[in-house]
């Protein structure tokens, strides 16, 4: 049996696991002093000042759906099982110019399918919950706010 897609740890993106493991959501930072700007996806140099200094700052966890789809029939055969199951675009609201790839799900343990796709709308607010998606990997997913 196939299994699901999970992300490829590198070493620019390890904190980001690291944090998303103890339930935080953080953002690569620029750490030069006149710069500041965050950055997703993480990478070893600043693209706005060239800066290789770095910090990891912490997110609101908040966001909303920037865009979304429902794929039909699922693109993989692991995922027919999920059906119907979303793919979400979160966009950060701590920074609007970044944007995460995700599902919204009913609640971190919840399956892909435990949201009502019907309920899915651009602009919705989001949350992040965290999910353990093997021994050693936990990943952002997101759930609906009311």
């Amino acid at each position: 049996m196939e299994s699901l897609l999970l992300p490829v740890v590198d070493e620019d993106g390890a904190p980001f696991w690291e944090y998303a493991a103890r339930g935080e959501l953080r953002v690569q930072a620029c750490a030069a002093p006149d710069c500041g700007r965050l950055r997703f996806p993480p990478r070893p140099c600043c693209p706005n000042c060239r800066s290789f200094e770095s910090e990891w700052r912490a997110m609101s966890g908040r966001g909303r759906i920037w865009s979304y789809v429902v794929p039909h029939p699922p693109l993989l055969p692991a995922y027919a099982a999920q059906a119907p199951y979303n793919a979400v675009v979160v966009e950060l609201a701590d920074a609007p110019h970044i944007r995460l790839v995700g599902n919204v799900v009913g609640g971190p343990d919840a399956p892909l399918n435990s949201v009502d796709p019907g309920r899915l709308r651009i602009g919705a607010s989001v949350k992040a919950v965290f999910a353990p998606a093997g021994p050693d990997l936990t990943v952002v997913r997101w759930q609906l706010e009311r």
